[in-house]
């Protein structure tokens, strides 16, 4: 086993720990970092002008987003869950967009978005995570 392979592995691991052990707001936070780190990525390959993994990593943003999406409850969360929804359909329509028309500015744009929800999130008081 190279030394790359070892050190992918063990992060998988790591990874999978941290998940098995987190709390629900933990790992809201852990697919909001995950998104925010892809849309990163498929921001650097687009400047490198490597296409699959400009697509591959918006894929995974999409996903990640979707999932976030799915996480939501709307008879809890009321308006706020209801406006979450709609900013998620959004920022997987804007990452498409940025995929198809190779737009940097837009992926600038979701990460932002992104951003300003984690921030929300993360400042969310103690009593309410859950």
């Amino acid at each position: 086993m190279n030394a790359l392979s070892a050190i992918k592995q063990y992060q998988q691991v790591s990874a999978s720990s941290a998940v098995m052990g987190a709390s629900p707001h933990r790992l809201v936070q852990m697919l909001m970092e995950g998104a925010l780190e892809r849309i990163a990525i498929a921001r650097e390959s687009m400047a490198r002008n490597e296409i699959a993994l400009k697509g591959q990593n918006i894929g995974v943003a999409i996903n990640i987003v979707g999932g976030l999406q799915a996480s939501l409850n709307k008879e809890a969360g009321g308006a706020i869950a209801e406006n979450l929804d709609n900013l998620y359909d959004y920022m997987v329509n804007r990452l498409l967009v940025a995929n198809s028309q190779n737009d940097a500015s837009i992926l600038d744009e979701v990460f932002g978005l992104m951003v300003e929800i984690k921030m929300g999130w993360d400042s969310m008081p103690d009593a309410y995570k859950h």
